[in-house]
């Protein structure tokens, strides 16, 4: 039995979602371009790990699918040559936002921020879409700095969680290193009508291959989630088995500002 969140399984959730008809597209082309009448928009939240990201990445051009990248400004994760590399893949590259809990609540100080590390990304490639962090472990909703601003005036297109009505998009992702983590999930969730219980990648595949998904998903793919197996495979198993029982109490104890 094949492992779930390896890299095998995920060539196989991209083989069966394009040999069902799905067209997998970048957040940006699917808010700009013209699209099929089924589509899979398809987001990696990269956290951690830039070399995952890139990894998957390869495999995805492999496939001759294009993605949306959003990354944080970190060190460890802001490498121009590797950024670079995704985007030459074909990929969009877009800001991974956390600036309103780096700048501790202060929506001033907060928007100087983003603004300073969009300029560092445009450096690299013409950002023109955005997604925030859900930063579980902060108390700020990173979000909320869009209450005093408003994104469009720094030349952004869109970001997911604004910009997507999830009564028509079916969304899915694997915050917490599974696929039902609503329990978990402290702010990467969305307000939709769909009901549906998919556990682990081989539930996905299994409604692709049955066609019982809607015409237009979002799938959003954490890169450090997904390894070749091994010690790697088993350290994030067991890491986000510890995070998820802290951010189950954090849910338990209060939920934060749900836009």
């Amino acid at each position: 039995m094949m492992l779930d969140f390896t890299y095998a399984m995920l060539r196989q959730l991209y083989e069966e979602i394009l040999c069902s008809g799905y067209e997998i597209i970048p957040f940006l082309h699917f808010l700009t371009g013209e699209t099929r009448p089924k589509a899979i928009i398809l987001r990696h939240d990269v956290d951690n790990r830039i070399g995952n990201a890139l990894k998957i990445a390869v495999l995805e051009r492999d496939l001759g699918i294009r993605s949306s990248y959003y990354i944080r400004y970190r060190k460890h994760l802001f490498d121009s040559t590797v950024l670079k590399k995704i985007a030459d893949l074909g990929h969009e590259i877009g800001y991974h936002y956390e600036d309103l809990t780096a700048a501790r609540g202060d929506i001033r100080k907060a928007i100087s921020r983003f603004e300073v590390n969009l300029a560092r990304f445009r450096a690299l490639y013409p950002v023109k879409t955005i997604c925030m962090h859900g930063s579980p472990f902060s108390k700020w909703d990173n979000r909320l700095v869009w209450t005093e601003y408003d994104y469009h005036d720094f030349g952004i297109v869109g970001e997911p969680y604004f910009d997507i009505d999830y009564n028509k998009v079916l969304y899915l992702t694997d915050t917490g290193r599974r696929w039902d983590g609503v329990n978990v999930n402290v702010r990467d969730k969305v307000r939709t009508s769909y009901r549906y219980s998919l556990r682990s990648t081989c539930d996905i595949i299994d409604e692709f291959r049955r066609n019982s998904l809607p015409d237009r998903v979002m799938i959003n793919i954490h890169p450090h989630s997904w390894h070749d197996g091994g010690l790697l495979w088993l350290r994030e198993l067991v890491w986000q088995g510890a995070k998820n029982m802290v951010k189950y109490v954090l849910i338990r104890r209060s939920t934060p500002a749900d836009l």
